[in-house]
């Protein structure tokens, strides 16, 4: 990478971002060229709507507009030199999703046949080859995606949901951001009742599927401790329409919403709740949350380990025992961040896609000091 862009980071402005091109069957476009009106007309939806981070990232950089008046944290250019990250707009959760219906479905073979022929592109490209990488940014967010050759792309930022499937060879903290789940649910908007915590009835509110793999195991035990207790509305489910329109009520008219984690250690009704304003009360032993550098999620939700919310009767009594005042704090603090859990085109100032990109941003100083270094060592990483 060449100096720093000055002109960037000096005056606080967006980073600049080069976009790769790749051929038209990474994005799934119906055009040779993934020009912004054919990018828009993919419309992200239903189970595959909350993995859907990638074409939210992909569609901020199509729109020409740049600079912080407008809020921007990344701007596209056509300049490779003068680019400060490069984003590859391959649409690795789609292509999971659509190639084979599991993962042992011999359809999933052309997906690992795109990863083959992304890695190649990649791999032949100077830029690529001057920063092993480093400098680019892949978008990851389903716990399956890219799953045959992340190893072959690991020195990369990757764009995921959480470390649930990832060894610490392969990602980490210190280089990957977590990204928010897009939410299922519709943005509570008129959430001003004159007491809010009179108006929601339930104490506690969970719907969704109970029988999970791994750390969601915890599910079906959570199911046996509450259900059928009083205040508590518990329900095994999947996402349809008319299911997510009952888990929309449901949040909505709940003091607390119940996050336990899912086939990995979160899932995307955390992000349904924070944008309910219902309390998320959040049972993850290894669950990573975004933008933590910036928001102290202790503020809102509330945290329960394994061992903790299996207690018979000890996460109930608990909920019970939080005083009106400080739920009324949470629920404004709720409805304070939420805005950064939005995901919308045009991109605003502060929504999930500009804290996303600020989240790159904080990578690249490191990114910088990795690839500088790398040039000069004759015996790379000596200090272990």
């Amino acid at each position: 990478m060449g100096a720093p862009s000055s002109r960037a980071l000096a005056l606080g402005a967006a980073f600049l971002l080069l976009l790769v091109a790749l051929p038209s069957a990474f994005l799934y476009l119906t055009s040779s060229a993934a020009t912004r009106a054919t990018l828009l007309d993919l419309k992200p939806f239903s189970a595959r709507r909350q993995h859907s981070v990638e074409y939210w990232m992909m569609a901020s950089l199509q729109d020409g507009g740049a600079g912080p008046e407008r809020g921007r944290e990344a701007v596209r250019v056509r300049d490779p030199d003068a680019a400060d990250a490069f984003f590859v707009p391959f649409f690795s959760s789609l292509s999971f999703n659509v190639h084979g219906r599991n993962m042992t479905d011999p359809d999933t073979e052309a997906d690992r046949l795109l990863q083959v022929e992304l890695v190649d592109i990649l791999w032949k490209s100077k830029y690529w080859q001057r920063s092993a990488g480093r400098d680019h940014v892949i978008p990851m967010h389903h716990p399956n995606a890219f799953r045959f050759l992340r190893a072959m792309v690991n020195a990369s930022i990757l764009i995921v949901s959480d470390f649930g499937r990832y060894t610490k060879e392969l990602a980490s903290l210190r280089k990957d951001v977590v990204a928010p789940y897009v939410h299922v649910v519709g943005s509570f908007l008129d959430d001003d009742p004159p007491d809010p915590f009179e108006a929601r009835h339930t104490l506690l509110f969970f719907r969704g599927r109970t029988v999970r793999k791994d750390e969601g195991k915890i599910r079906s035990k959570l199911e046996k401790i509450l259900k059928g207790k009083e205040g508590v509305r518990f329900e095994d489910s999947i996402a349809t329409g008319d299911g997510i329109n009952i888990s929309t009520e449901g949040m909505r008219s709940s003091k607390f919403c119940l996050h336990p984690a899912g086939d990995t250690p979160s899932s995307c009704r955390l992000f349904d709740a924070i944008v309910s304003h219902c309390v998320p009360v959040i049972v993850s032993s290894r669950i990573e949350l975004p933008f933590e550098d910036e928001i102290d999620y202790s503020e809102f939700s509330l945290f329960f380990s394994v061992e903790e919310a299996l207690r018979p009767d000890y996460l109930l009594n608990e909920l019970r025992q939080v005083p009106k005042r400080k739920w009324v704090d949470m629920w404004l603090k709720l409805k304070n961040v939420s805005h950064h859990y939005e995901f919308q085109y045009p991109p605003r100032k502060g929504d999930a896609v500009n804290m996303i990109w600020r989240q790159v941003r904080h990578k690249i100083p490191a990114v910088n000091l990795a690839i500088h270094r790398n040039r000069r060592l004759k015996i790379p990483d000596w200090w272990g």
